[in-house]
């Protein structure tokens, strides 16, 4: 049986867990606002048409902070368009993803959405076909008290507050040539140094996230950031990064160990941003805001009604890369969670991409019922339990062959200190398809008085790992008691089933 000893002191900490490390992402694509969270006459909207049933689960998910409206949707949109009386708003093509705009819903609905699901809003600005003059009009319509043209002009649509939007995105993946707007790193630099001055002579307490590599294999990855940087260290607190990831050639061994890939890849940005830093003499840090993450089938899934990059013809709010998630996808997404919180001293914002029917954890049905994905559980389960310091583990573990990584642990691992309560969260994954392995836990300079609770998401009895949620079967998968967990003489020992990722709570004895 595979093992894995894994070593907790409460002496050797990260940082704290910042709690924007737990965002999501609505951008206007597919299905995810128009029949997602918004769907006036569907039986459970409200009076605004927001989907109570899908506002209960994004509560029950809890994400903190939620990026809008996009995404590449964002490079070629003019955001006055989503303002003012619904029925004055112009219906806009989208080139981004070969869909019709309706403007429907817009900058207003969103932060009434937003408050009413009580997630911060991080705003992206267009910065592909457009620039300074309508960042810095956006700033001064969302934030400035009144009294402006800007700023009277919210009021007179009906929000006599300010909506006090603190984190702005300068642009989205302009790097990649497939965006609208598509710039090199000199001229995107410039822009974003020039843009995030502008914005901060509206609101000078903003945080501006800058663009970073839309993925590790771009061409330009590393030189983009260093570039981008080297213009705008000064007048930017973040640099984004962007990354997915799916089962390739029915590789299951490769694809779990992807997280290696992402520990490498924020090892990569981290050390390009100090070197920048230390360059350019800044005093300032920069740190990352991964704000695009998540498990996405780009290949082999793209047909006349589910196509994978873009819709056939112009059609309003077409099903767009809805993926069905499985257990295997599920225990992926919880390294992902595992990595983003072992480098949360330097990952500040995480937002997986999307919230709601776009590779999602969330469906919903329109005219009909919404259910949770499963990859909707480990990042709840982290959302509400990785609280107070994030824990340094020495991990020596049983290894596992892939083709693509080489050996890697056989057990993932991450686990957080809440001193305030007295709780040690404890999150591990079991990347071996068909064995169980034993977990040993040494815990020191900390009392355990007992095990809070102990849950596992593994292959449901009679299925395999390609089991899933659906419409017809929503609670397929889900999290059950992990059973044997125990501690003795300062051991936490548990053995976790095969292809299976876990959530363990144990009390600690106050000092």
């Amino acid at each position: 049986m595979p093992r894995a000893r894994i070593v907790i002191d409460r002496d050797f900490t990260i940082g704290d867990v910042p709690r924007r490390l737990f965002g999501s992402f609505v951008e206007h694509m597919g299905r995810c606002v128009y029949t997602g969270i918004f769907e006036p006459g569907h039986p459970e909207a409200d009076e605004r048409g927001f989907r109570r049933d899908v506002l209960a689960l994004v509560k029950e998910l809890g994400p903190t902070v939620v990026r809008y409206p996009g995404g590449n949707f964002v490079s070629g949109y003019r955001w006055e368009d989503g303002v003012g009386p619904a029925e004055d708003r112009p219906r806009r093509l989208d080139g981004a993803w070969h869909t019709i705009e309706t403007n429907a819903f817009g900058l207003h609905e969103f932060v009434d959405w937003a408050r009413e699901a009580d997630v911060e809003v991080m705003e992206a600005v267009n910065l592909g076909t457009r620039g300074v003059e309508e960042a810095r009009a956006l700033v001064e319509y969302a934030n400035h008290p009144g009294g402006t043209y800007w700023s009277d002009l919210r009021r007179r649509n009906g929000a006599a507050d300010p909506f006090d939007i603190r984190l702005w995105c300068l642009g989205n993946e302009l790097d990649g040539p497939w965006q609208i707007g598509h710039k090199t790193a000199h001229e995107y630099g410039r822009l974003a140094q020039e843009t995030a001055k502008a914005m901060r002579f509206v609101d000078p307490d903003l945080e501006l996230v800058a663009v970073g590599s839309s993925g590790r294999s771009m061409p330009t990855f590393g030189t983009w950031e260093h570039t981008v940087l080297t213009h705008a260290y000064d007048e930017v607190d973040y640099l984004s990064m962007h990354a997915y990831y799916q089962e390739r050639d029915g590789d299951a061994a490769s694809f779990l160990a992807e997280a290696v890939d992402m520990d490498a890849f924020i090892d990569g940005v981290v050390a390009t941003i100090d070197a920048v830093k230390a360059a350019g003499n800044h005093r300032k840090q920069v740190d990352i805001s991964f704000d695009e993450w998540n498990v996405w089938y780009m290949e082999g899934l793209d047909t006349d009604d589910q196509p994978g990059r873009v819709a056939k013809g112009w059609r309003e709010h077409p099903r767009l890369i809805e993926d069905t998630y499985s257990v295997t996808d599920a225990v992926v997404v919880g390294t992902f969670l595992h990595s983003l919180l072992r480098h949360g001293d330097r990952v500040r914002i995480a937002n997986q991409a999307q919230l709601v029917n776009v590779i999602a954890p969330i469906r919903a049905e329109e005219n009909g019922p919404a259910w949770r994905q499963s990859i909707f559980w480990p990042f709840a389960r982290m959302a509400e339990h990785a609280r107070g310091q994030i824990l340094r583990l020495a991990v020596d573990a049983s290894q596992v062959p892939t083709a693509k990584f080489g050996d890697v642990d056989v057990v993932d691992a991450a686990a957080t200190w809440d001193e305030e309560n007295g709780r040690i969260a404890l999150f591990v994954a079991n990347r071996s398809l068909r064995e169980h392995s034993e977990v040993a836990v040494e815990l020191r300079g900390l009392d355990v008085t007992g095990v809070r609770a102990a849950e596992v998401l593994t292959v449901p009895e009679g299925a395999d790992r390609n089991a899933a949620n659906t419409q017809e079967a929503p609670d397929a998968v889900g999290l059950v008691p992990l059973r044997g967990v125990a501690v003795e003489d300062g051991v936490l020992r548990a053995t976790l089933p095969p292809l299976s990722w876990a959530v363990v709570q144990f009390d600690v004895a106050r000092a």
